[in-house]
């Protein structure tokens, strides 16, 4: 910095004129760029209804008949409004991507232009994981973005966010690229956001993130701060990654994602230099499925996964992400460090098999008040699931049924087997266990409520009594 200012002072001393600095100023103007991107961006409108939260125990009718409530109770609907923004992929058949966040639950979708007009939309297809979704509108003088990559992108290099934010209309902000691979807070599975502090604030969501060159490098999906306001830390999927889901959505109306057969690590530097491998930017293969399309290609265990279909990887989650996200029976290029040599493999994207859940392991209790009973945790970690209880038993007797869930013993939350079994140890004759029975629903976006309107039996000798669902 010191060297700067003694050359600025001697510029002054020498009576240099820095009268130049007004058209240098002009220069940086973005204002052109914009006039032939802001066309290519949308608002969308979105109308629906949704259960309210505190009525939706209602829907079950054990609680309405538990709480003496008519049977025609019903939970209460309401109806909801919310903003977003959207991007023109495709002029000639009317495709807009937009983020699956956006038309939720939507009834009715309208998507307004910059210039005006007003169409309505129709959902093509959505994807929750990646947040992105395509609608359809007449394909009636559409102005269609130019689509590139975040792939050329650094920290530090400029972008602007153009979309609807609170529903204003059309606005343009501008910052730079503050981070690259991120997962954004409650980002349920997808990783690999491009971060910046280019200001977006709801209603920005679906918005294009574009370059200089008004090049879409991301669409804006997720924020961070008080009261959803802007803080200066905003989330875009990657353009790449949009290019590829929102085809496989317009083909099928679905994303199936891919998989190659591989098992996947961050590279840690002391894991490089076990393997004999340079640190930096890669994920280490812990494990290859035999005969699949990883192995058949030559990936074997203790290969570092450099690059991906021509993108860095910068840890496992990228492999998994970049993987899952290519068309099926593709061969991307792997990139692989092999001790010190460079190879390529070319295996072929299959179908993800669908995982078949895990039998839960069980455990036989032997005595006490759940003699002879069999338990396994339950699969939503809210208590220890019955899986068999013996004929003729204390706890059959008194009308323990398999797949009733303990969720508390004499009044002690169970969020386990092991716990139930703790609290056992120091009971003897009887205990009052309370369960849940038939799977009562949980709330929208909340755990298990209490169980407030489960079956409470005592396990004895002496007495028993179950409230059970009709």
């Amino acid at each position: 910095m010191s060297r700067s200012l003694l050359a600025l002072g001697a510029l002054f001393i020498a009576g240099e004129s820095l009268l130049s600095a007004p058209a240098v100023a002009n220069s940086l103007s973005l204002a052109p760029m914009l006039q032939r991107v802001v066309p290519s961006v949308v608002s969308i409108s979105v109308q629906g209804k949704e259960l309210d939260d505190a009525d939706a125990t209602l829907a079950d009718p054990f609680y309405r008949k538990f709480f003496g409530l008519p049977d025609d109770a019903a939970p209460a609907e309401h109806g909801f409004q919310s903003a977003g923004s959207g991007v023109v992929i495709d002029e000639v058949l009317g495709y807009i991507v937009t983020n699956q966040h956006v038309i939720a639950s939507a009834s009715k979708i309208e998507v307004a232009l910059s210039d005006g007009r007003r169409f309505k939309a129709k959902l093509v297809g959505a994807d929750p994981e990646t947040d992105v979704a395509v609608v359809q509108i007449p394909p009636d003088h559409l102005v269609q973005a130019d689509f590139g990559s975040a792939s050329s992108l650094h920290v530090g290099d400029v972008v602007v966010a153009i979309g609807n934010p609170f529903g204003l209309g059309q606005t343009a902000t501008m910052g730079i690229v503050s981070a690259l691979g991120r997962r954004a807070v409650e980002s349920e599975g997808y990783e690999g956001f491009i971060q910046t502090d280019a200001s977006t604030n709801p209603g920005n969501s679906g918005g294009a993130l574009v370059n200089e060159d008004g090049v879409v490098v991301g669409i804006n999906s997720a924020i961070i701060g008080p009261a959803g306001g802007s803080i200066g830390i905003g989330f875009a999927v990657p353009a790449e990654t949009v290019g590829i889901v929102m085809r496989q959505l317009i083909l099928t109306g679905k994303l199936v994602r891919g998989e190659v057969g591989i098992v996947a690590q961050d590279l840690t530097p002391g894991l490089a230099k076990a393997f004999g491998v340079d640190e930096g930017p890669g994920a280490l293969v812990s494990e290859v499925r035999p005969g699949s399309p990883a192995a058949n290609a030559g990936i074997q265990p203790g290969d570092v996964v450099r690059m991906v279909d021509g993108r860095t990887v910068r840890g496992a989650s990228d492999v998994r992400r970049l993987v899952g996200s290519l068309p099926l029976q593709s061969k991307p290029s792997f990139q692989i460090d092999r001790a010190s040599r460079r190879i390529e493999a070319f295996p072929e994207v299959s179908a993800a098999p669908v995982a078949e859940p895990a039998a839960p392991r069980t455990i036989h209790i032997s005595r006490g008040p759940l003699a002879d009973v069999e338990m396994a945790n339950s699969p939503d970690g809210l208590g220890a699931r019955v899986v068999v209880v013996a004929e003729g038993s204390v706890a059959a007797q008194a009308g323990l049924q398999p797949d009733d869930v303990i969720v508390a013993v004499d009044r002690q939350p169970v969020t386990d087997v092991g716990q139930l079994l703790a609290i056992l140890v120091k009971e003897h004759a009887r205990a009052l266990v309370t369960v849940v029975r038939n799977g009562p629903p949980p709330l929208r976006g909340r755990r298990r409520p209490d169980p407030v309107a489960t079956s409470q039996t005592v396990f004895g000798p002496m007495r028993s009594q179950v409230r059970s669902r009709a």
